[in-house]
């Protein structure tokens, strides 16, 4: 059956064409106003696939995984919300993409395969999610944009919730756009959902990878374990929540 490209589910399950450079995105938005918005004004997307993703994150991502998934939720939310509302109706896929992100990064994960974290991440999630039940449209999105969510650039063009993801990790681990969401916005996050030592953490696994399968596609993004580790942005929040074993270890 040919795939669906249907205006309403292009916009419903995030594959709406934007460009790949962030700068172009952003091009509008200003410094002087940042997304502000408290963990209790975003909603979380609760139906039934949601929940089944949730409780699955909860059991098989270690506490610092989560909460990260779980911040970048909400700074994409908010991103959303104050600066590109047009990605408002994908959120529940984004939620499902922000769940999963990183679930190739699990230490079981990790050894289970040759290929890259994000590329066996996401062919876990499409499957994972067409067990449940979810739209096929919808699963290949989330499988799409994790596929992705390392894939930087300026070259080209990405899916909405490709993209979305893309501006949330990299805030939430390089510190990147600094200006696009509020310090009180961080703090209502980080005290929701703490970092627990995450820059150090990610840089970590991020090591690891490249030990472990030196081909991986974390390769291509220059510096990318100094740059995680050396996140001022989040410095403030960086110690709050957990100890500083890392998920990878």
């Amino acid at each position: 059956m040919p795939a669906d490209h249907s205006p309403a589910l292009i916009e419903k399950f995030g594959w709406t064409t934007v460009p790949h450079a962030q700068s172009t995105l952003l091009k509008d938005v200003s410094p002087w106003d940042p997304a502000n918005y408290t963990v209790a004004e975003i909603k979380l997307p609760d139906s039934g696939i949601p929940q089944k993703a949730v409780r699955y994150a909860k059991e098989h991502l270690p506490e610092q995984v989560f909460n990260h998934s779980m911040r970048v939720y909400y700074y994409g939310a908010a991103i959303a919300h104050k600066h590109i509302p047009s990605f408002i109706p994908s959120l529940e896929t984004y939620f499902l993409t922000c769940l999963f992100h990183d679930i190739g990064t699990t230490p079981e994960n990790m050894q289970a395969t040759l290929m890259s974290f994000e590329f066996y991440g996401g062919f876990l999630t499409l499957n994972q999610l067409q067990e449940w039940g979810a739209p096929k449209e919808q699963a290949e999105s989330v499988a799409e944009a994790i596929i992705r969510h390392q894939d930087l650039g300026d070259v080209g063009t990405i899916t909405s919730v490709g993209q979305l993801i893309q501006l949330s990790t990299l805030f939430d681990n390089a510190g990147a756009n600094p200006t696009i969401i509020s310090k009180a916005t961080v703090e209502s996050v980080a005290a929701a959902y703490p970092r627990g030592h995450w820059s150090s953490c990610f840089a970590h696994t991020v090591e690891k990878e490249l030990v472990l399968k030196p081909w991986a596609h974390s390769s291509a993004i220059p510096n990318f374990a100094d740059v995680v580790a050396r996140n001022k942005l989040m410095e403030p929040w960086d110690g709050f929540g957990g100890d500083a074993t890392c998920p990878a270890d």
